[in-house]
């Protein structure tokens, strides 16, 4: 028996042999498809994939040249370069086994056949190609990074020992989960901790931030296309749902999917079936799906801008992070852990954190979260000067500004007389947030893309 069974497809015009191929796949647990013409061939490998194909080199009444078979290996080779196929034919000769090889079959059967050896070359080529498959998805994945592994998660207050209890509780379901939460509040830390407390902890965990893709790529980028599906598209290349297969794809920002994407979004992650942008051939996938957003889907859902079957599909699990504000027992501890880090990468030696320096860390109200605070952290181990850092190092107002509105003559306030562009840009991203729910909104109130504001977030820290 095969320890992953292939899927085969079998082609040959005498119905004895079919039925008799089909029965000895299956007695090994093959997926065998019997079609009877190159034809059915040709449309059976443009519909479905397939691991092999054993195909006859004689179709029509009284030949032997194998021609119409030597004509299948090229269009199949046309439609599938790296699919492995294996040829049979009762009229072997040794020029036209030479001749199938030059054409790209893998190997060559003579009818009758030996069972043992016809399950032998399928699980040698099967197992090549692939690995074949393998090796041109890791080529894709150098594209995304991909973190290294997660063996603790740092948390002191009781909000967070909720959250990780769920955690270990669900880690190991193959449950779609959503991680709701502020920016920075650190949902992909969480989605990284899922995958590796689960059983797909040595399977890809594949991270993509629907908030930074343009709308006109998102198919592209996770579904993959073929060769020629639009302008620039010069090779196939698989998406982030490809190369997750057998692992964990976390989805941040999914509150920004375009509507139109997120009927095919459902599709996948209901029946594991997709088509590259391009092709028609359906794939099959075996994801886990980890989403996240700082949106309010309940009100995305109500505005028509996301589906609500869609949203009961992600949100099996629906774990909310609190914002740091709201655990400042954590960040003493963060606030160690990056700094350990962060001296490490400058090459410094620093013996902690002053005492001003702890109040101050306690008293900010840190609205970039877990993101700001190691920003800020890095900073001081860049600026500061004696052995450890002290409260000035670390470059904190000692209260936030408060809201207020442009006086009637059109000056600004005085506390921002003194700003840079960028502290004023930054100022105001802040107060949007705090005025609206979620970034659709603020982006909005603010007059520019989701996308835009997006990478002022990440410009800010925030």
């Amino acid at each position: 028996m095969f320890d992953n069974p292939p899927r085969v497809l079998i082609a040959d015009d005498q119905p004895d042999i079919l039925v008799a191929l089909r029965f000895l796949l299956k007695g090994e647990g093959c997926y065998a498809k019997t079609v009877s013409s190159p034809l059915e061939a040709v449309s059976a490998i443009s519909a479905e994939s397939f691991d092999l194909a054993l195909i006859d080199l004689n179709y029509a009444r009284d030949t032997t040249s194998g021609q119409e078979g030597m004509d299948l290996i090229r269009r199949l080779k046309n439609l599938e370069p790296n699919l492995p196929i294996v040829v049979m034919t009762a009229w072997a000769t040794v020029d036209l086994a030479v001749e199938c090889m030059r054409r790209g079959a893998a190997d060559f059967i003579q009818k009758p056949w030996d069972n043992a050896r016809v399950i032998a070359i399928i699980k040698n080529q099967t197992d090549l190609f692939r690995a074949r498959n393998r090796r041109d998805v890791l080529e894709d994945e150098t594209r995304v990074l991909r973190g290294p592994k997660m063996t603790d998660f740092l948390a002191e207050s009781d909000a967070m020992k909720r959250i990780l209890d769920v955690v270990e509780r669900v880690a190991e379901s193959d449950a779609n989960i959503l991680v709701t939460g502020e920016n920075g509040s650190g949902k992909g830390v969480i989605a990284r901790l899922i995958h590796d407390r689960s059983n797909r902890a040595d399977k890809p965990f594949i991270a993509v931030n629907m908030g930074g893709i343009a709308a006109g790529v998102a198919e592209s980028e996770l579904f993959g296309h073929v060769k020629g599906a639009f302008t620039d598209a010069k090779a196939d290349r698989a998406g982030r749902f490809e190369m997750a297969d057998g692992g964990t794809l976390f989805m941040d920002e999914i509150a920004n999917v375009p509507t139109d994407q997120q009927n095919k979004l459902l599709r996948v992650i209901e029946t594991g079936d997709f088509e590259r942008v391009g092709s028609s051939k359906t794939r099959r996938v075996n994801v886990r799906l980890i989403s996240a957003t700082n949106a309010d889907l309940d009100k995305e859902v109500a505005t028509s801008r996301f589906r609500q079957d869609l949203l009961f599909r992600i949100n099996t699990i629906h774990l909310h992070l609190p914002p740091l504000r709201e655990r400042v027992e954590d960040i003493p501890l963060l606030a160690r852990h990056f700094l350990k880090v962060h001296s490490a990468k400058y090459k410094k030696t620093l013996g902690g954190f002053a005492k001003d320096a702890l109040t101050a860390l306690r008293a900010h109200r840190w609205p970039g979260n877990v993101r700001e605070l190691e920003h800020c952290i890095e900073r001081a181990v860049l600026f500061t000067r004696g052995p450890e850092i002290v409260a000035t190092d670390l470059g904190l107002r000692a209260t936030e500004p408060a809201a207020a509105e442009p006086p009637a003559d059109g000056q600004l306030p005085s506390v921002l007389d003194n700003m840079s562009f960028e502290d004023l840009e930054k100022y105001l991203i802040q107060r949007t947030l705090k005025r609206h729910d979620n970034v659709s909104a603020a982006a909005e109130a603010l007059g520019v893309s989701r996308s835009a504001f997006y990478r002022r977030l990440q410009k800010y820290g925030l």
